[in-house]
């Protein structure tokens, strides 16, 4: 048994993740007074909410480590822009130079999490988030913004489609699915175009055996899923996974995948990007749907 978690409530979280990174927002954009967009800081962050995982009481500790990472990275030049409002409405992006994807792009914003939800879809606030990371990119003199997504939709990956839609081109990809985005903000300068760093394109070793399951702290849900809910799951298959957190700028750059949230790999294969493929009820249909019948010990 999974004790007190709600597995539909997780598969929703995830499913959210997957459909509302991104929408085909409105042009409008709000000017209601009450609601502005507020970038947090090193010293709000402790009484600020970061619009996931809110009140989810198995994810507590995760939730405070994502906040102590978003104030460790702050010292980078990370951010993290929200709607003022208690909702699942922000964006978050910094300096290609130090980004915790393996992505070659030092003279560009590269873009982390994403997401519009719930009530607050179709009132512009999409594009007003993106025009906000846009002309941080500017005044910083950065090039414009780079964004990792799927070839196809992935949960915890911006929505492609949309992105070219708002003039974004594709720069680069991987034979697993990964492409990489970008957008100029103009200046006149020239630069290197982004590319996916050799760890990328390179991915597992070929020789590697069983289930590997790369994760890290940017995102407040997958310290307690990885750890309570995976293990649980590989428990009762008889299988042992092999846990590695990027838990350090350099790993997170050096990692085979570009997914370092959460990346599920069985042997040197690439699966998913799905956390709640760590649900008993959901293990062994994703695995099934990427073509993993069977996996070893």
């Amino acid at each position: 048994m999974w004790g007190e978690m709600k597995q539909s409530a997780l598969i929703g979280v995830m499913a959210a993740c997957a459909d509302n990174v991104l929408y085909p927002w409105s042009h409008s954009m709000s000017t209601e007074p009450d609601m502005p967009l507020v970038t947090l800081t090193p010293e709000t962050l402790p009484n600020e909410h970061i619009c996931c995982a809110i009140s989810d009481k198995k994810c507590v500790e995760g939730y405070a480590a994502k906040k102590q990472w978003l104030a460790q990275e702050y010292e980078r030049g990370y951010r993290f822009t929200r709607l003022d409002e208690r909702g699942k409405v922000f964006l978050e992006y910094g300096p290609g130079a130090e980004c915790w994807q393996p992505v070659l792009a030092p003279e560009w914003m590269v873009m982390g999490c994403f997401w519009v939800s719930g009530k607050f879809k179709q009132q512009g606030y999409g594009k007003a988030l993106l025009q906000a990371g846009l002309e941080d990119a500017r005044q910083q003199g950065l090039a414009g913004m780079v964004a990792v997504v799927g070839k196809k939709k992935m949960h915890f990956q911006s929505d492609g489609k949309w992105l070219l839609k708002q003039g974004f081109r594709e720069v680069d990809e991987l034979e697993n699915g990964f492409s990489l985005l970008a957008l100029e903000v103009g200046g006149g300068r020239t630069v290197a175009a982004p590319l996916f760093a050799d760890s990328a394109k390179a991915g597992l070793s070929p020789d590697t055996k069983g289930m590997t399951v790369f994760y890290s702290n940017r995102c407040p849900f997958t310290e307690f899923h990885i750890h309570s809910s995976l293990m649980q799951t590989c428990e009762k298959r008889g299988l042992t996974p092999r846990i590695v957190k990027l838990d350090s700028l350099e790993k997170a750059r050096t990692a085979p995948t570009p997914a370092t949230i959460f990346s599920l790999f069985v042997d040197d294969r690439f699966v998913t990007t799905d956390l709640s493929v760590c649900m008993d009820s959901r293990f062994d249909k994703i695995l099934e749907k990427a073509g993993e019948k069977a996996v070893s010990g």
